[in-house]
């Protein structure tokens, strides 16, 4: 596996996360109309409807702490798939609740400068018992 497949997605999901956990609504820079969400098996297709789901969401405080993140080559030359593992930290909830996220990363090309942005994204929440 390539250094560069590694570091894209590390920086990737460190910036999404952190972001997530600041201001969703700056979220919508990583999205494009032809992106799709689904999330708990509800699914949500472009830019506008996937940042309108995830702020929506009934909390007002959360912390992602990733546990593991595995990136594998795409399909077409340099996409990304990640999938995450981690918990997480709503409000004032004590007990984080696990959760796992993949995400397909593509390649555009803007100013000259390659970036990614997320053409599909999976999230669930793991419920143990």
């Amino acid at each position: 596996m390539s250094a560069n497949l590694e570091q894209v997605a590390t920086l990737f999901v460190q910036y999404y996360y952190n972001q997530f956990d600041q201001d969703r609504s700056g979220l919508n820079t990583l999205y494009r109309e032809g992106s799709m969400l689904t999330f708990e098996s509800s699914s949500y297709k472009g830019t506008g409807t996937i940042i309108e789901k995830l702020q929506s969401l009934p909390f007002q405080v959360i912390k992602h702490q990733v546990a593991t993140m595995d990136p594998q080559p795409g399909v077409a030359p340099d996409h990304i798939m990640v999938l995450v593992t981690g918990q997480l930290l709503v409000d004032e909830e004590q007990r984080p609740m696990s959760y796992t996220q993949s995400f397909y990363l593509v390649p555009e090309n803007i100013n000259g400068q390659t970036q990614y942005y997320v053409h599909n994204d999976i999230f669930k929440l793991v419920y143990l018992g």
